[in-house]
């Protein structure tokens, strides 16, 4: 017989022991903790400092919820038994940030809608979206910005997504892999030229 333990550390941090082995994943975050993509917008959406409102609004992440509607989308879904990815938790969990990373809607201030907002990449917003957090990224990093934002990545691009392809990328060493984090970033970057490192 299995047994599994399942400790809960307060940053966020869950590791579970099952019988020999060992993992560690990242708990949902607070809800409650969550700004949404109007809060961020209101400082990330000028052309000094990168428009990363803008960058976000024409890439893949905010579009994430509409693409399920696409055919190639639903033939993704009927493989698991998904009639409307649109309307599926097993979906939606990694194409809505209002799902959490879960099966059902988590939070309500984030419309199913906007697809995958700041929070679901950078962590939830209310402990550092003042600006004179902001304006230091030490300091936002240490109030729960996640940085960079690539740590959250593969939290949704793995094997576990039905549309996931173990050759899809060719990294530098010639190596096929399903997901490469620097040739992904490269699609979305949104850099702030004004933030001091």
């Amino acid at each position: 017989m299995k047994t599994s333990f399942r400790f809960v550390w307060s940053a966020g941090v869950v590791v579970v022991l099952s019988g020999l082995s060992l993992s560690v994943a990242r708990a949902a975050p607070d809800p409650a903790a969550f700004v949404g993509v109007k809060t961020c917008g209101m400082c990330h959406r000028k052309d000094e400092s990168g428009n990363q409102l803008a960058v976000w609004q024409n890439g893949p992440h905010a579009k994430a919820y509409t693409m399920l509607a696409s055919p190639e989308a639903k033939a993704a879904g009927a493989k698991v038994g998904v009639d409307d990815p649109q309307k599926s938790g097993k979906c939606l969990k990694c194409h809505a940030t209002a799902y959490n990373g879960t099966e059902i809607v988590q939070i309500e201030k984030i419309a199913v809608e906007d697809g995958v907002t700041c929070e679901s990449c950078h962590g939830a917003g209310k402990e550092y979206k003042s600006k004179a957090v902001m304006q230091d990224r030490a300091q936002a990093v240490a109030a729960g910005l996640i940085y960079p934002a690539t740590k959250s990545c593969e939290n949704c691009h793995n094997s576990q997504a039905p549309t996931w392809k173990p050759d899809r990328y060719t990294t530098k060493d010639g190596k096929k892999t399903g997901f490469d984090v620097v040739q992904a970033f490269e699609k979305i970057k949104h850099p702030d030229p004004l933030v001091k490192k």
